[in-house]
């Protein structure tokens, strides 16, 4: 395999010299629609160049704060260890020490890394060295680069020209002007103050993102329709900007935020003449929630190091045990689910499904009176329940959007086994004249278990916008314009009925 050596000792860059540490803050946003995402989906593939984050769905606002030195007053300061993802038309420079006399002339991002390819174009016409391996025996092979085209092309001291497809490594005698190691931002500073001072900078970047997950453990309550679960939740934050942030106090939002839209294509170096201006620890650090504008604000308690190319988890709240949950049974037996709009008289439309699923949810209230109270970002919960021999299994997983305090939690987890719904149409007359249509429904709710079950029957009256239940056992709850249910209690291994007679006109 090709290598790359450097023969020199190059200093990192020539520029007033650090004082003082570093602090760093990150405030993070997520872009990601709610629920679990694959960090294999962003990592580097094979052969790819460049930085990798630019599908992460997120980004962040960061702002450092380092020492300086300024010689004189004009000088030349860099900052490196900046992200690779910067977006350089966000960011801000400012003196802490000086603000009123310390001043932007022109601001720079430089980006143009050091490369293998990069060293050899920019030694195009000059001297260079080869290791190459001849036999047993390593050859050292020197000349002038003419051509980097389909292998290397050497002009030997002798004047004889030398094409060379195989090679163990090249030497260069130094790094070339023009190209640097690390994303690098560079200010023209005039200043009334020389000598050290302090400074904060800021900017937004791409490549970094974060999501919640939750994670219950579901015990059975006293009867088939109650239980509590334990509730644990993470945080979890992909980077891939270009920079680890060591260190720094961490900050996630919680919203939507709106974002104008962005334009395509690379990152390009920008001048512009400016005004003045890992996993959690076994003792975790915690979030303390606050509202922010329309959004909320989860800050970490201490700070935390994102590594580059990396994805960290953390609790988010602390961990509750014996939430009181409902498990809910629904049976919704209709092809059609809602009202389109229009008046429908074909005896058929929409009648049957043949569909016998009684779907299970659990539903529990984000209330401080049972441990939670938190605003819940969207992410993916899941469910599992702790068999007889103590093993954690499976039984359920869904996604819960942003859940305000005291708002409920629905978690849909799947179809019961051994409840099943039935529902037919057993009448039907419609007169066209008369402007009415009349229509018969029946469903039958059978419990196959041991334990009696509560079963909510959801019907939408989809014929016509104006419509009455003539008649109906049990009783009715209308929940909106077109929906109506039906709660229903099935002893074990027994059925129940539900019967209703709805008159739609027009």
């Amino acid at each position: 395999m090709k290598k790359l050596c450097l023969m020199l000792m190059i200093s990192a860059f020539a520029m007033p010299a650090f004082a003082g540490d570093e602090e760093t803050a990150i405030t993070i946003y997520s872009k990601m629609a709610p629920g679990s995402v694959d960090p294999s989906n962003y990592r580097p593939r094979d052969g790819q160049a460049g930085y990798i984050g630019t599908n992460v769905p997120g980004y962040a606002i960061v702002r450092q704060q380092r020492g300086i030195t300024l010689p004189q007053k004009e000088s030349v300061v860099k900052f490196s260890d900046v992200a690779g993802l910067i977006d350089p038309t966000t960011v801000q420079f400012k003196s802490i020490t000086d603000p009123a006399g310390t001043k932007v002339v022109e601001q720079n991002y430089q980006f143009d890394l050091v490369s293998q390819q990069k060293l050899i174009e920019k030694y195009i016409d000059k001297d260079i060295t080869l290791e190459k391996q001849n036999g047993d025996k390593t050859e050292m092979v020197k000349g002038t680069l003419l051509s980097s085209q389909g292998g290397l092309t050497l002009k030997a001291a002798d004047g004889s020209i030398k094409a060379i497809n195989g090679y163990n490594s090249i030497n260069f005698p130094e790094l070339p002007g023009g190209l640097i190691t690390k994303p690098t931002l560079v200010w023209d500073i005039i200043t009334g103050k020389v000598g050290e001072q302090k400074a904060e900078v800021s900017y937004e970047t791409q490549g970094i993102t974060w999501w919640a997950d939750y994670n219950l453990t579901y015990r059975d309550g006293k009867d088939a329709n109650t239980g509590t679960v334990d509730f644990t939740s993470w945080v979890s934050i992909i980077n891939q900007t270009g920079a680890t942030f060591k260190d720094a106090k961490l900050k996630l939002i919680a919203g939507d935020v709106e974002r104008a839209p962005q334009a395509q294509g690379a990152v390009m170096a920008k001048a512009m003449r400016m005004d003045a201006m890992e996993m959690a620890p076994p003792v975790a650090p915690s979030f303390a929630e606050k509202a922010f504008f329309e959004y909320h604000m989860y800050t970490l308690s201490r700070p935390v190091t994102l590594p580059d190319n990396s994805t960290k988890q953390m609790e988010l709240i602390p961990a509750v045990a014996g939430v009181p949950v409902e498990k809910e049974l629904v049976y919704n037996g209709q092809v059609t689910p809602y009202y389109a709009g229009n008046i429908y008289t074909d005896r058929n439309y929409g009648v049957d499904t043949g569909s016998k699923k009684v779907d299970v949810f659990l539903k529990l209230e984000n209330k401080k009176d049972i441990g939670l109270g938190v605003p819940l970002p969207a992410g993916r919960i899941r469910v599992n329940q702790r068999d007889e021999d103590g093993a954690q299994e499976f039984i359920g997983e869904s996604v819960i959007d942003h859940t305000p305090r005291n708002e409920n939690v629905v978690i849909k987890l799947g179809s019961a086994f051994d409840v099943v719904g039935e529902r037919k149409q057993v009448d039907y007359k419609v007169d066209i004249n008369k402007h009415f249509a009349e229509e018969d429904i029946e469903i039958k709710i059978r419990n196959q278990k041991k334990q009696a079950v509560k079963v909510k029957v959801v019907e939408n009256l989809y014929r016509a916008v104006n419509w009455e239940i003539l008649d109906s056992k049990p009783a009715f709850k209308k929940t909106d314009a077109h929906q109506v249910n039906f709660v229903v209690d099935v002893e074990p291994e027994k059925e129940s009925v539900v019967h209703y007679k709805v008159r739609y006109s027009w």
